[in-house]
C-alpha cells in the first residue's frame, strides 16, 4: 500500500513539473546592464482571456538592447493549482536591460 501511495505522489509531482516553461527573446544585442523589471500577467478561462496587460516595451523604458523572459515557473504552477478552480492562471514576464 505504501508503494502505491508513493508512486501516486511521485506521479503527481512529475505532472506538476510538466507545466513549467520559459521563452527568451533578445531585442537588439540583448541585456547589457543587468537592470531587471518583473511583472505577473494573469489570465482567466484557462489562459484565454488576459486580466491585465504587461507591455515589455514599456518595461524596457526606451532601451534598444534588452532581453524578455516569459515563463511559468514552479511558483506560478502552485498559484495556478490553488486558483485553477476558478480558472485563473499567472505567468511571469521579466525584462532585463
Amino acid at each position: 500500500m505504501k508503494r502505491i501511495i508513493g508512486a501516486i505522489l511521485i506521479l503527481a509531482f512529475c505532472m506538476m513539473l510538466v507545466g513549467c516553461y520559459t521563452h527568451i527573446h533578445q531585442v537588439g544585442n540583448g541585456a547589457q546592464t543587468g537592470v531587471k523589471m518583473e511583472k505577473k500577467q494573469w489570465y482567466i478561462l484557462w489562459g484565454l482571456v488576459p486580466l491585465n496587460e504587461v507591455d515589455s516595451q514599456q518595461m524596457a523604458a526606451g532601451a534598444t538592447d534588452y532581453t524578455i523572459r516569459t515563463q511559468q515557473s514552479f511558483v506560478d504552477v502552485v498559484i495556478g493549482l490553488v486558483t485553477g478552480m476558478v480558472t485563473i492562471y499567472p505567468r511571469t514576464v521579466a525584462v532585463t536591460k
